[in-house]
């Protein structure tokens, strides 16, 4: 089932579908609320979002509610989970002067800002166990992660209409991944009836977070087994054009560590980025196989072939054209390991600006938004062509 487009957005010339894969990475998080009000400015709203962690919230939000408030609830949503009171100092990380301070005043800022994080939670969103998983009984969540986030479930509730979610206005999925069996699985809008768990499932990353129970099975966050949701949406494509903005909280790409400390923000960054290149070229490869399979096909006369290779040439005639604009947020050169996890307002601030910016930077390449005709699936990135 496709919903079509979103009233008074607008499609490039043959593309039937504009989607929008989010990556999973916590508080960096908020560079994809910056993209998505770039796009939103642009009249580009997605018919289909797709996003694991922190990409299933932020979709959820802006797939659970009407065009014109999305960007409003995304903004509401990243002011609530950075601006809340850190105790005991009863005041928001914003009074520490990070902004205004040098790159290594700003590392140490970082690592504090880490550490309020780690020790105390954030209110709205997730707050420590007492007692830990050293004291808990056997099988409680406080035994089997350090933080509770029933918060984030009231959260959800008060930002996203879930009656809307469940419309199929826009379809929707996240990535999640059973604790028994170990596979991978989606929540699909198109197949399931969204639920707070479900989204919360998505992000329940352990041993942080505790995992979600839904209908009698356990849940954790998607970013386990995959952190992009990218897979999912090019394989339930049902041959359409596509325009994708796949918008990673992690890159792949980087420089060789110094220290210990660029040993684990380098370590982070190849574990959650190298699965979203992997299932990239995959595709790319499995679409110029197609491509091949197709010419040789129809050099071959129909009489001269069965009826499984009819079938088969029946298929390739309509190959989807693909165009997939990456998103990719760059550290900046004093983030530390801990940077998805620095919810001060300040980092807020920045990792949304960066997401705005690349997102105009990537739409003023008017050509970058037209179907690869004849070209099957084409690739762009802004911070690899400047």
């Amino acid at each position: 089932m496709d919903a079509g487009p979103i009233r008074n957005s607008w499609r490039p010339e043959g593309c039937d579908r504009v989607a929008l894969v989010l990556q999973g990475g916590g508080a960096l998080g908020a560079y994809q609320g910056g993209v998505y009000e770039s796009l939103e400015a642009a009249n580009l709203e997605p018919d289909w979002i797709a996003g694991v962690s922190i990409g299933a919230i932020n979709g959820a939000i802006i797939a659970g509610n009407p065009p014109g408030r999305r960007t409003e609830r995304l903004r509401e949503f990243w002011r609530i989970v950075t601006e809340n009171p850190v105790p005991p100092f009863g005041c928001s990380p914003l009074s520490f002067p990070a902004p205004y301070a040098g790159t290594a005043a700003k590392k140490v800022f970082g690592a504090l800002s880490y550490g309020l994080t780690a020790t105390f939670g954030v209110p709205k969103f997730f707050r420590p166990f007492f007692p830990g998983p050293f004291v808990a009984p056997p099988g409680a969540p406080g035994a089997t992660s350090y933080y509770d986030t029933a918060p984030l479930r009231e959260l959800l509730l008060s930002l996203i209409d879930f009656n809307l979610l469940n419309s199929g206005a826009v379809r929707y999925a996240a990535g999640a991944v059973r604790v028994d069996t170990g596979n991978f699985v989606y929540f699909d809008n198109m197949r399931t009836i969204i639920r707070p768990e479900h989204v919360m499932a998505s992000g329940a990353l352990p041993p942080g977070f505790p995992m979600i129970e839904i209908d009698g099975l356990h849940y954790w966050d998607g970013g386990v087994v995959s952190n992009t949701p990218l897979q999912h949406l090019l394989y339930n494509s049902d041959d359409a054009n596509m325009l994708v903005f796949q918008v990673d909280l992690f890159n792949a790409r980087g420089k060789v560590p110094l220290d210990m400390s660029e040993v684990m923000s380098r370590q982070k960054d190849i574990q959650y980025s190298s699965r979203t290149r992997l299932v990239t070229d995959t595709y790319l490869r499995l679409h110029k196989q197609n491509e091949r399979m197709r010419r040789l096909l129809e050099r071959i006369p129909d009489d001269q072939l069965e009826e499984a290779d009819r079938i088969e040439k029946a298929r390739l005639v309509s190959l989807p054209e693909i165009a997939i604009l990456l998103l990719i947020y760059q550290q900046a050169p004093y983030e530390g390991s801990g940077k998805d996890a620095d919810f001060s307002p300040s980092a807020r601030e920045r990792h949304w600006n960066a997401g705005r910016s690349d997102t105009d930077r990537t739409l003023a390449h008017k050509e970058w938004l037209q179907m690869p005709k004849g070209r099957g699936v084409v690739l762009r990135d802004i911070h690899r062509t400047g």
